[in-house]
């Protein structure tokens, strides 16, 4: 089968430093857990109860407000001990409630309601997910719920895509979770496919993962999809939008039958569009993938919404040795750790620690003008011309400097080449935001 692929730059992103993909371990259920109020793009949600009560597992505590926004459910039954607040990225500010876990569990180790979703409406379809507060796992944190109410200004027919693209090795915990949720996670198309009115469904999955490909595709023809596949390529960043687009638009050259526009979400949101659909189930927990050099027994564990990553990293042996980096995410657009009761929420897919320094402008030295940043870069950019005139404040306008920088997606490729270890892409990006 053809690999299809993006034109220019990327990177072969390797990292022994990642757990073993193969399977996860279930968690021990935290005894004490922090729950945030924004685990998503827009406001925060409103705390529906208050410090003292009681409450169960799955319940209701955080209602959505309006667009962006998205509910928030209890992991674990337990009381409401205190609220907190933090600063995050960018400045907002987050509230999280703490739970001590007490009481019995309603869902855990009990055989769950199933239910039939074959005659639901798209509406009512839409209603359950946004009900259980679905969002966009593998990204942001977009709820689900409005990115299909903007599908439904779409004219050109609908693909629905599978991502199942693992461009980077710390996606090690969304590969575990295809391989053990194969089932739910085309499910999970087939639901969204009737919620968004998508003609198709596309699995798009990298070129190593072949059998993978072949075991979904059986999986989606199973629910009487129009169902295809198309192989990607390996090299990051293949799973951002951009550059999957161009693959799937390579794909269909030649073929009459257009996809039009992509709908596309990865193996976890969708495992989780079917449990909310089906089971009527919430976000309870996350596969995540948990290494680094200084942790001692690195694993991919499923992991309750709310637990502290000290606890995380506790249930994978501790550390060999003292950390100088505690991490979120991956480390080519990961974000620094400050705080080890931070809690895993919906979108934290990988937590890591290194021994070694590997944070961004740590131990930077003046640009070496080796020109590797240009080779890898998949938009075309220079990014240490940008990084200089970021720094000098020399934008130049009339050299279209800052509509370039605006181009930037962060795909971190320029920053993971560097010799000199330079912010790159955070500086872009700044940058970026000046394009008024």
């Amino acid at each position: 089968m053809k690999t299809y692929t993006f034109p220019r730059g990327g990177v072969a992103f390797e990292d022994s430093a990642v757990p073993p993909r193969g399977a996860s371990v279930t968690a021990f259920l935290p005894a004490l857990s922090v729950l945030p109020l924004v685990q998503h793009t827009g406001p925060k949600a409103r705390a529906v109860v208050s410090p003292g009560e009681a409450v169960f597992e799955g319940m209701l505590v955080g209602k959505g407000q309006g667009q962006g926004s998205a509910n928030v459910h209890a992991a674990v039954p337990g009381r409401v001990l205190r609220t907190v607040t933090w600063n995050m990225p960018g400045g907002r500010v987050n509230e999280a409630l703490v739970i001590r876990m007490e009481g019995a569990f309603d869902r855990l180790g009990k055989r769950e309601d199933d239910h039939t979703w074959k005659y639901l409406s798209p509406f009512e379809i839409q209603r359950l997910i946004g009900e259980a507060g679905i969002v966009e796992m593998e990204g942001s944190g977009h709820p689900v719920p409005d990115m299909l109410r903007a599908l439904t200004k779409e004219k050109r027919p609908l693909t629905l895509v599978a991502r199942c693209v693992f461009d980077d090795p710390w996606l090690a915990a969304d590969y575990a979770l295809c391989r053990e949720r194969l089932d739910a996670v085309a499910e999970g198309a087939a639901i969204l496919a009737r919620a968004s009115g998508a003609a198709r469904v596309t699995a798009a999955i990298s070129r190593r993962e072949k059998a993978l490909s072949k075991a979904l595709l059986e999986a989606l023809k199973g629910w009487e999809l129009k169902a295809s596949c198309v192989i990607t390529g390996n090299r990051y960043p293949q799973r951002n939008r951009r550059e999957l687009e161009i693959a799937l638009r390579s794909a269909e050259k030649g073929k009459k039958d257009q996809t039009g526009t992509f709908f596309i979400l990865g193996p976890a949101t969708l495992a989780a569009v079917r449990d909310a659909v089906r089971l009527r189930r919430p976000i309870l927990d996350r596969y995540v993938a948990v290494g680094g050099s200084a942790v001692k027994t690195p694993q991919v564990l499923r992991v309750r919404i709310g637990t502290r990553i000290g606890d995380v990293f506790a249930e994978c042996g501790g550390f060999v040795g003292k950390p100088r980096l505690i991490a979120q995410g991956s480390p080519l657009k990961g974000r620094r750790v400050l705080d080890m009761d931070e809690p895993v929420t919906k979108t934290c897919y990988a937590v890591y620690a290194l021994l070694e320094g590997r944070e961004r402008g740590a131990g930077a030295v003046s640009c070496i003008g080796c020109g590797e940043c240009r080779a890898v870069c998949p938009v075309g950019l220079d990014p240490a011309g940008l990084f200089k005139r970021f720094q000098t404040r020399a934008f130049l306008e009339s050299e279209g400097w800052l509509r370039r920088a605006a181009e930037c997606h962060g795909c971190g490729c320029c920053e993971a080449v560097c010799p000199s270890r330079l912010p790159l892409m955070q500086s872009i990006i700044n940058l970026g935001k000046n394009d008024d």
